[in-house]
């Protein structure tokens, strides 16, 4: 939820508007994930084939191991807080809008590359990717022009499914005690 703030800006009146809109803040403690925005994220199925593996990774703690909530959504833009913890099973996949990810704090190994607090990177619409939370995890924002997005999975084969509810199973339990990062820097 946000708090319009008003001004003593000869250009706002009462309600803070302005002739560029609203002065607003946003709080994480009012920020709600998932279950409260379903529209924000529009994930295509999987194969029916795999639809199994994938409940099994769910039953197995895959939400445990991650924390997604939306910060800012108002028209034509969206900041998303995401805290993958240590090894969550982050599939091969890809959104339809541009987003620019910056890391608060944690790391990731993305390709070759190990980024960390305050990195960035940038990854266009419709195109794949993937990344490995570090050992302490990662917290990061997720900015976007957009309100929605889809995710569509590029991890289509059982292996990679089977090795996610294992991965699920063995880290649920540090995954449900663990603490965010640390910025270190």
């Amino acid at each position: 939820m946000a708090t319009k703030v008003s001004s003593n800006d000869d250009n706002s009146n009462e309600s803070g508007s302005t002739a560029t809109g609203k002065f607003e803040i946003f709080r994480y403690k009012d920020a709600k994930g998932l279950e409260a925005h379903p529209e924000a994220l529009d994930v295509e199925p999987l194969p029916e084939s795999l639809v199994p593996l994938q409940i099994k990774a769910v039953e197995a703690g895959l939400r445990d191991g991650q924390e997604i909530k939306y910060l800012v959504k108002m028209p034509g833009y969206s900041i998303t807080h995401v805290w993958f913890k240590h090894d969550f099973p982050l599939p091969l996949h890809s959104h339809n809008s541009d987003c620019m990810y910056y890391i608060i704090a944690g790391s990731v190994r993305l390709g070759t590359e190990d980024l960390g607090p305050r990195d960035s990177f940038f990854v266009p619409a419709d195109v794949p990717y993937t990344y490995k939370p570090g050992p302490d995890g990662v917290e990061l924002l997720e900015f976007r022009h957009e309100t929605s997005a889809n995710l569509r999975h590029f991890s289509k084969t059982a292996k990679w499914w089977e090795k996610a509810v294992e991965t699920c199973a063995k880290n649920r339990e540090s995954w449900i005690e663990a603490k965010k990062p640390s910025l270190n820097c």
